[in-house]
């Protein structure tokens, strides 16, 4: 082991494969040659052959579970009680007699009332009316109250028999490890830690919150698998409801699973419910589990944070309903993750399927085929959510600022905001510190960033070893090898990520190994991009001039010109990428220095020792800028995506005459920059197909929205779906006697400023490209969305539900979401596009 590896002398892992524990060497993957008869996956096949062949041994075996025998008793947890008759209506008895939760039945009621008293169903003549008044008033809180009740009996996990629970895990754990055959991997010292951490806790009945990344159903299932295993209580786990399918849905109820709605719309009393249910379990001290990205990221990296269910947590603190609780993140890496190919599918544009029983089951008995690899599962330091808010309110109390707020007022808005997005990102910013880099990672991170259609495999092996060495350099971890050599690692992991992935061509003076469906392989490469990103940023800057070609004379740049584009370009991915929090100026510098010292680029000092000019080294140059491309082949495809997103709102200019706004159904707008990139692709003018991915063109646009450069209007009735317009200040301007759009204004040069750092193609120049052929494109398709938008005005009364002008009422909303997101962007004091 190289002896500048900061992970050398780091606690060995815990292997848990099926029943047996054992501790090995952090991150260990054993060589390929040792994987006879009595290796990793021959143990797992042991228990499927004695199903078939010893069904008396598997049944004892299967007994050993049902009975509680040992560990698998699950007595001495750590933790508050779980799993006993009675539980469920123990938690729906508080939740439904929670202060907030009565409060809040009694004001809807009180304004039933008060309509019906309007709308004259209540005569305050009649000689009874008070007494009727307090019948119908009665009547409503019983009402609701039952509503409330069936609403919550749906909602709450039902930990409530151990004998189902020790069933789930022998069940579970099989199932699992057949498809990740390698097993689930923790370090030792993190478990130590957290199960320290957890004893306090249950002393003083607080609660943990793991807040885990999100790439696959599997996140959850390895969560709870190992909390059994290690005698921590179970965490109840936030779910969809789209989860809650016949026989699945009761299974993963009872397993730990709440179920709420993917979306509350203006249900006050479904939100008051969620509420209720957060503040009995945090008073309870009952551990709890969120994906803090919301969803399952389908790019590889971790999403922009979800501030639903933590905003309830932060409101059970802030209120003083709740003293404390733990923050746990949790990072969940896999050699292979088993959904990929159908995230590929999803991210073109096909709508994903509704979970159901039939798919569960097919899905299931292909992966038990599946040779997987392994999970790794690495716990961040646990840190208390109250001492987290304390030092954030005594941090913004201390920072001038023009707008006149008091930062000690917890039940102010905007101080609850920054509080809840600060919390967000740092999570995201623990979980990518204690992130494992797997070896497809790696694999896919080299095949995606070097020149040509293929590489070799010599080549590989030296392109892999240097990447591990930039990721241990920038403070990342790779797994451990123990004493395999690094041509077997990666022998392992070509085997996991399969022909599908990568190819191989055989019968060449060595074997030569290319991506064969770059798209997926992209998700294993965008699980290192977050180490990179800054000095991604700075080669993508430094490109605008390297890509003029020429030598040093033509291709160095200013430090001035590559600071401001550096500066935009962090802007523009700010909902892309999780940055470091000392600020733009410190992280440059360290960059740049960081670079310099890799002998990628040169920089020129004045007397002063101030940076004056940056350029690519001499010995960069002469080794083909092998490493300066690798940071720019990282982020190409996300300024393509944004660049891609920028072009397509062109095509949302008002046609020439047209007096009044006309709004854009969201959706549609963004269906036709997906079908514009795929056009662009195969014409040559997209360098990256997948540029046209649904998320990152999501991610844009809710990004440009953010600026103003676009504006959403979502109206009050669920059935109208989100529209939007391009801001008029942003918006090109037309050709008075053609119509034609016209390369010029402010919505153009900033499309120009993405582009300035784009890859340019072999066969095009960008500028002319733009400002005809694509233009035209976008032009033609955004006047489609004109035609259909108008025709659902139209249409409305024959159901179809987007209008294309809005109310008066959307009108004065507009405004004031306008003045609001004004008021945020100068609250943030951020740079911005």
């Amino acid at each position: 082991m190289a002896p500048n590896d900061r992970h050398a002398d780091s606690a060995p892992d815990l292997r848990i494969l099926g029943d047996r524990i054992t501790l090995q060497p952090s991150g260990f993957i054993e060589s390929l040659k040792d994987t006879g008869a009595d290796g990793r996956e021959e143990a797992l096949m042991k228990n499927t052959a004695r199903f078939r062949s010893e069904p008396l041994r598997f049944l004892r075996d299967v007994s050993l579970y049902v009975s509680g025998t040992g560990w698998r008793a699950y007595d001495d947890v750590i933790g508050q009680p779980i799993f006993y008759n009675g539980f469920s209506e123990h938690i729906k008895t508080q939740v439904m007699s929670a202060t907030v939760l009565q409060t809040k039945i009694s004001q809807l009621a009180d304004m039933r009332v008060e309509v019906e008293e309007k709308q004259g169903l209540l005569n305050k003549n009649d000689k009874d009316f008070a007494m009727k008044k307090a019948q119908r008033r009665a009547v409503l809180v019983q009402s609701l109250q039952e509503v409330a009740e069936n609403l919550t009996d749906n909602m709450i996990c039902k930990f409530e028999s151990k004998t189902f629970i020790r069933g789930a895990y022998y069940m579970v754990t099989q199932l699992l490890l057949r498809a990740y055959h390698q097993g689930i991997h923790v370090s030792s010292e993190e478990v130590l830690r957290l199960r320290t951490v957890a004893e306090e806790a249950e002393k003083k009945k607080q609660s943990i919150i793991f807040l885990p990344c999100h790439r696959s159903h599997v996140d959850y299932v390895a969560q709870q698998l190992l909390c059994y295993r290690l005698g921590l209580a179970l965490p109840v786990v936030v779910s969809g409801d789209n989860l809650n399918f016949p026989l699945v849905g009761s299974f993963l109820q009872h397993a730990g699973a709440m179920y709420i709605r993917r979306s509350f719309g203006d249900d006050q009393l479904y939100t008051t419910l969620v509420q209720a249910y957060i503040d009995v379990l945090l008073q309870g001290g009952y551990n709890l589990e969120c994906f803090i990205e919301g969803g399952r990221s389908r790019t590889g990296k971790l999403l922009p944070p979800k501030f639903g269910i933590l905003s309830f947590v932060l409101d059970s603190l802030l209120s003083g309903r709740v003293e404390d609780a733990i923050i746990c993140p949790v990072s969940t890496q896999y050699d292979k993750v088993i959904e990929t190919e159908g995230y590929v599918t999803e991210l073109l544009g096909v709508p994903k399927k509704k979970e159901n029983l039939a798919d569960f089951l097919s899905g299931g008995s292909n992966v038990l085929s599946l040779r997987l690899g392994r999970v790794d599962v690495r716990f961040h330091e646990p840190w208390s959510l109250r001492g987290f808010i304390d030092d954030q309110i005594n941090r913004l109390s201390k920072i001038p600022t023009s707008i006149n707020i008091n930062w000690k007022d917890t039940q102010n808005q905007l101080v609850r905001q920054k509080i809840l997005r600060t919390l967000g990102y740092k999570v995201l910013a623990d979980i990518n510190a204690v992130s494992v880099v797997m070896p497809t990672a790696l694999i896919g991170t080299v095949l995606l960033t070097l020149r040509g259609r293929g590489v070799g495999r010599a080549e590989l092996i030296r392109r892999v070893e240097w990447l591990m060495e930039r990721v241990k350099a920038k403070g990342g971890r790779v797994a451990h090898y123990g004493n395999a050599p690094l041509s077997d690692v990666i022998e392992r992991g070509l085997e996991v990520l399969g022909k599908d992935l990568v190819g191989v061509v055989d019968g060449l003076a060595e074997p030569t190994y290319y991506a064969v469906d770059r798209f997926q392989l992209s998700f294993y490469r965008n699980m290192t991009i977050h180490l990179f990103i800054s000095e991604a940023l700075v080669a993508a800057a430094l490109y605008t001039n390297v890509k003029q070609g020429g030598g040093p004379a033509v291709q160095d740049i200013a430090y001035k010109v590559l600071h401001d584009q550096v500066l935009f370009l962090s802007s523009l991915f700010r909902g892309e990428f999780i940055y470091s929090g000392e600020g733009l100026a410190v992280n440059l510098e360290r960059t740049l220095a960081g670079l310099e010292a890799d002998n990628v680029i040169m920089i020129e000092r004045d007397e002063e020792g101030k940076i004056t000019k940056v350029g690519l080294s001499d010995a960069e140059r002469a080794a083909g800028r092998e490493n300066y491309d690798f940071y720019c082949f990282l982020i190409w495809p996300f300024i393509e995506a944004s660049w891609l997103a920028a072009v397509s709102l062109m095509g949302l200019t008002p046609p020439l005459g047209q007096k009044d706004d006309i709004w854009i159904q969201v959706s549609r707008a963004q269906d036709s920059a997906q079908f514009l990139g795929k056009t662009l692709y195969h014409q040559g003018d997209l360098s990256y197909f997948e540029a046209v991915n649904k998320e990152t063109l999501k991610n844009s646009y809710q990004r440009f929205e953010e600026e103003g450069i676009i504006q959403i209007i979502k109206s009050k009735d669920t059935r109208i779906p989100p529209r939007l317009r391009v801001a008029p200040e942003w918006r090109p301007g037309r050709d008075e006697v053609t119509g034609n759009l016209m390369a010029s204004g402010r919505l153009w040069d900033f499309t120009e400023k993405i582009a300035s750092s784009r890859r340019e193609g072999k066969n095009r120049r960008d500028g002319a490209t733009v400002s005809t052929r694509v233009i035209r494109l976008t032009d033609e398709l955004g006047e489609k969305l004109f035609e259909e938008a108008v025709k659902g005005v139209e249409g409305k009364k024959k159901g179809v539900p987007a209008p294309a002008r809005l109310s008066r009422e959307e009108e004065k909303s507009l405004s004031r979401s306008v003045k609001e997101q004004k008021r945020r962007r100068k609250l943030e004091g951020r740079a911005h596009l």
